[in-house]
């Protein structure tokens, strides 16, 4: 009988966080999902059958926490999800300082501290996804609508590939991911995807970089994006 793959879900309670919990779960993972709140675990959450830990991104005592309780378990998969839109809308002077610095400890710097607690627990062969966006591409001049969306996106991107320099686990596949444009509560109604398929494509370009090694940026098809 083959042994079940395992999977750590960050930010899994609703979404796209939700979505890659089903899809995975369908595929027959074993799976692990942080909420923020255990008293509030969504039923849709709750249906998949996923073990739910609690985990504020906010907090490093609760990255610790996370990080000592999950210390004797291995993952096939990290998948780090987590995120806001922050200030969408405003420019540079609109913004407060305090909501620009929050935008990107939780985009962009919350994500690489916690992955830097939690790769110890992901086996060789295995793979580190951080949910980015084409939006983080320097390459791509658009999305000033976005601005500071888009720069902790791109400030993700790079802490990620320092990330991968520091961590000196060739073997270990990590991916910054791109999942389309979603109707979820950040994407909007307007958006082209459903959760379902833009789940459905990461999880299977996941599957497909499993063993694979190295650092790369792509989209939800498994296409690469320019950094």
């Amino acid at each position: 009988m083959t042994t079940a793959k395992k999977a750590l879900v960050i930010g899994a309670s609703r979404g796209l966080g939700l979505g890659l919990v089903e899809r995975l779960s369908e595929d027959g993972w074993e799976v692990t999902a942080t909420v923020r709140d255990l008293d509030n675990v969504p039923p849709a959450l709750t249906a998949t059958g996923a073990k739910v830990e609690a985990l504020e991104m906010t907090r490093l005592e609760s990255m610790d926490a996370l990080s000592l309780r999950l210390q004797q378990q291995t993952f096939d998969l990290l998948f780090i999800n987590a995120g806001v839109s922050g200030p969408a809308g405003y420019n540079t002077d609109q913004a407060s300082d305090a909501d620009i610095g929050e935008l990107f400890v939780i985009n962009a710097v919350a994500p690489i501290r916690l992955a830097q607690r939690l790769a110890g627990n992901v086996a060789d062969g295995g793979a580190i996804a951080f949910m980015s966006s084409v939006l983080g591409s320097v390459a791509m001049p658009e999305g000033s609508p976005m601005a500071l969306y888009k720069a902790s996106k791109a400030a993700l991107n790079s802490m990620t590939n320092t990330f991968v320099t520091e961590l000196a686990r060739p073997q270990l596949t990590v991916l910054s991911m791109h999942p389309g444009w979603v109707k979820t509560d950040m994407g909007g109604d307007g958006a082209s995807l459903d959760v379902a398929t833009s789940t459905r494509g990461l999880v299977d370009v996941i599957t497909a970089q499993l063993g694979k090694g190295g650092l790369q940026f792509l989209d939800y098809k498994g296409e690469k994006i320019d950094w």
